[in-house]
């Protein structure tokens, strides 16, 4: 897969951290108003960031343009994307109405950021490793954990047993009990956490398949027989990753209803039929 380029606002948003004081005042003014930083000129946009037009114009080539035309073109396209502000242009007097507006605004976005980059072809391989698993285990500690519980809330669709373990110590157990035909879903934004790391390369050691759901490549990545990596735009170092969580929780959607649908007639009729009769168990009626 042909790595994509990232636009000017993740650029931005990931160099936060790492930006010099008067470039970082650039990247908060322009984050916080990128349709106006698009028609501004030099002096307007310092102007508004509180800097001088010399700062403006390192901060452009400190995010990876070429210089002050090109951030500004680069920013046209990703406003064209729909890019909005990240977290970091939330301002202490925004009321409730406007924090929403700007976190849907962002989760949305990001979303759709994470949809476009997405590598089908190892969807698709995924797929094939979960339609020939004889069981599943889910593998995920904190937000993943979620994820990872999730998914095996799902283990109808699916086809075969899920079991989900949160737990560094249950993780490796199960992990130590494996043998070919069982495929282990690794979940990690960071895809560095030492614990899970080992228990992965356990469960290979044992015949074992791994597929890991990543927000990056890293050590989990390495040690997994398939990654897929779910790039989305926040900045986790700073914000406890929701938007991580919900994008993979899309990817366990995306997984297990492939699979069912890979599944012969009978399975999905009994699918239908499992959730025409849960039905029943969500109203009062007695008769």
């Amino acid at each position: 897969m042909q790595q994509k380029q990232p636009n000017v606002i993740e650029m931005i948003t990931r160099s936060l951290d790492n930006l010099r004081k008067s470039d970082r005042k650039v990247a908060d003014w322009v984050l916080a108003n990128p349709k106006q930083a698009i028609s501004s000129t030099l002096v307007e946009t310092a102007r508004g960031a509180g800097v001088s037009e010399p700062t403006v114009m390192r901060f452009a080539t400190a995010v990876g343009c070429s210089g002050f035309q090109d951030l500004k073109i680069r920013l046209a396209q990703s406003v064209a994307l729909g890019v909005t502000p990240t977290h970091s242009a939330l301002q202490e007097g925004d009321n409730t109405s406007v924090i929403s507006r700007k976190l849907f605004d962002f989760t949305l976005t990001s979303l759709d950021w994470a949809r476009e980059h997405i590598d089908d072809d190892s969807m698709e391989k995924a797929v094939e490793i979960l339609v020939n698993a004889r069981q599943l285990d889910f593998f995920g500690f904190g937000a993943s954990g979620i994820v990872a519980l999730d998914a095996q809330q799902k283990f109808p669709l699916f086809g075969v047993p899920c079991n989900a373990h949160t737990d560094s110590h249950q993780q490796f157990i199960a992990a130590s009990m494996m043998s070919p035909g069982n495929v282990v879903v690794a979940i990690s934004n960071n895809a560095e956490t030492n614990a899970l790391v080992e228990t992965v390369k356990e469960a290979r050691a044992h015949g074992a398949t791994v597929v890991s759901i990543t927000g990056r490549h890293g050590k989990l990545s390495e040690h997994s027989d398939l990654c897929i990596e779910v790039e989305t735009l926040e900045n986790t170092d700073r914000y406890t990753p929701t938007i991580s969580r919900i994008a993979a929780l899309v990817v366990i959607d995306i997984l297990a209803t492939s699979v069912s649908l890979r599944r012969d007639q009978s399975h999905r009729d009994r699918i239908s039929n499992m959730k025409e009769r849960l039905s029943h168990f969500r109203t009062t009626n007695n008769q």
